[in-house]
């Protein structure tokens, strides 16, 4: 009858040179390394080879488990003792290890050998003649029957139920993950939308305020007389102007942030802006009005008496009324020139008025935007606080539903576990009385 060995080891162990020289010595059987078995394929035997380097370490018995899982018919092998003198000692010390590891391991079979010595032929007949043994035994595949039941018994409805037990808390921390996540992301959001609106209307208000200066100070270049009287006027209306502007722009903003944020926030249109616009000044100027007086009267009386000159020289029967043209003349003079510097002065005077009050309304504009974006902050702060209690608490409940899944399979397992104990007891009775037909002085489970 044709049987599987499978034959495993750590790296280097001289697993290759061992399956080429068990293939020759028994052809009859198929002899495999790790790699070429089959899906599915269960082995009748397993040859397990460690080097004589070197005891075993931890992840080899970790793969002398795996690998003997569903096998009950195990063979160890200490290779390449042609080269390690001391290779007695490393198998007891191997096999020490591995009877403390499991006691299905107590009695397992230890064998010698050099599969691909640099000298001689090579040494495997106590290996061959083991494998014989073992694979003669007509209770093997019983054996391995109850090993591979008990395996499965062990291993398969455990580890769906843990991993079931594993995704739903991987889960649970991706529920708290994601709500942290987005509880930050939602609170760094707002934080710069609000920096961003706070620089952008406070520019918006100092930019209009400094257009609206700049107007009134091109009104006041091209005032006559008669806009003196109207001019105050002019400016509350302007400054209401830049009022409305200014709170059309932050209702609209601040609407916009709002929208952009999802809250649930309503941004109020609140009542614009107002800053109060005195009178322009109007200074008594008397000593400033003789004083131009006296300078327009010599400068028309210089004008009259140059053209009274000029006609007494050139037209003698015209003096007297030469005389009497330049007086009128003189005095027209004298009227325009104090009227044109008085309309200066007062131009300077707006002028500077102007920049007075444009001042004034820039600090009133900025005071009020930065309340406005204040109460702003505020609310959409509320909002974003009954937002997260909202999403706290829609989490909670996605937390409490992972959590009493886990409860519930977490008593399914226990259930299970102990179901599965007590199969995997009966198993390992039946398997320990086939073994002790072999061994009768010896349990080995």
């Amino acid at each position: 009858m044709t049987h599987v060995v499978l034959v495993a080891g750590p790296w280097l162990a001289g697993t290759t040179s061992l399956v080429a020289a068990l293939r020759d010595r028994m052809p009859e059987h198929r002899v495999l390394e790790a790699a070429e078995l089959a899906a599915g394929e269960a082995p009748a035997a397993v040859v397990f080879v460690v080097s004589a380097a070197a005891p075993l370490t931890a992840s080899d018995c970790a793969l002398l488990d795996v690998v003997a899982a569903g096998t009950d018919a195990v063979i160890a092998v200490v290779s390449k003792i042609d080269v390690h003198r001391t290779w007695r000692e490393v198998l007891a010390a191997d096999q020490a290890l591995l009877t403390e590891r499991a006691a299905r391991y107590r009695e397992l079979p230890w064998v010698g050998v050099a599969a691909a010595p640099d000298l001689g032929l090579p040494v495997v007949d106590d290996l061959v003649t083991a494998l014989r043994t073992v694979l003669a035994d007509n209770t093997l595949t019983r054996r391995n029957r109850l090993r591979a039941k008990e395996n499965r018994l062990l291993t398969a409805d455990g580890a769906a139920r843990e991993g079931c037990v594993a995704a739903l808390r991987d889960q649970r921390a991706a529920v708290l993950r994601r709500f942290r996540l987005d509880k930050s992301e939602r609170t760094i959001a707002m934080r710069s939308q609000i920096q961003q609106a706070r620089v952008r209307l406070s520019s918006f208000a100092r930019a209009r305020c400094a257009s609206a200066r700049t107007e009134l100070q091109d009104d006041v270049a091209a005032l006559t007389r008669r806009g003196l009287a109207g001019f105050t006027d002019e400016v509350r209306r302007r400054a209401a102007e830049v009022g409305d502007d200014v709170r059309d722009e932050v209702t609209g903003h601040l609407a916009d942030v709002v929208e952009q944020l999802g809250l649930a926030s309503d941004v109020a249109t609140p009542e614009g802006p107002r800053y109060e616009v005195g009178a322009a000044p109007v200074r008594s100027r008397n000593a400033e009005t003789r004083l131009m007086m006296l300078l327009g009267a010599g400068f028309g009386l210089g004008i009259a008496l140059t053209i009274t000159r000029l006609l007494a020289d050139l037209a003698p029967q015209w003096a007297l009324r030469g005389a009497i043209g330049g007086a009128v003349l003189g005095l027209i003079v004298t009227l325009w020139v104090v009227s044109v510097r008085g309309l200066l002065r007062d131009r300077a005077v707006l002028d500077r008025w102007v920049v007075e009050v444009t001042a004034g309304l820039r600090t009133a504009m900025e005071e009020w935007v930065a309340t406005q974006v204040l109460a702003a902050e505020a609310s959409m702060g509320r909002a974003g606080a009954e937002r997260d209690a909202v999403d706290g608490a829609d989490m909670e409940d996605a937390v409490a539903r992972i959590d009493a899944e886990i409860r519930e399979q977490t008593v399914r397992r226990a259930r299970a576990a102990a179901v599965r104990d007590r199969a995997v007891a009966a198993v390992r009775a039946e398997l320990e009385g086939e073994r002790l037909r072999l061994w009768p002085s010896e349990s080995f489970l």
